[in-house]
């Protein structure tokens, strides 16, 4: 198993960057697929980006793609989602999970851990 912890949140402008990060601790990170979700209110959490166990293969959704980037350090057990030109409807909670599926799912419930999540609030 594993446990996620993000962290990186928080309020800005418009056209600003943040960099998320997600601390995983357990015996199943390095052979874990990575994904970042994001729900914003009265919505479904939908995937935004995903990584796989090496780091070699990544994959966008495209309301993100170009603006968005993932990337995994093994070492440390951390995963990060870099977020540039901020738009509003960014705005959301946003969570770090693990998935033991081949490829780079792209579905909620392919995911086996969750962390808590991160707000992030972009304002126009």
């Amino acid at each position: 198993q594993v446990q996620l912890v993000e962290s990186g949140g928080g309020l800005v402008q418009a056209g600003d960057s943040l960099r998320l990060s997600c601390a995983a601790s357990g015996r199943t990170f390095k052979s874990s697929v990575m994904g970042w979700f994001r729900q914003a209110p009265g919505k479904v959490r939908l995937f935004v980006a995903g990584i796989s166990r090496n780091g070699d293969t990544t994959s966008y959704a495209d309301s993100v793609k170009g603006r968005f980037t993932i990337s995994r350090d093994n070492a440390t057990n951390t995963v990060y989602l870099h977020l540039n030109s901020l738009k509003p409807e960014d705005t959301a909670v946003y969570y770090c999970a693990a998935a033991l599926r081949d490829g780079i799912p792209t579905r909620s419930y392919d995911y086996y851990a969750w962390g808590q999540g991160t707000q992030v609030t972009v304002s126009s």
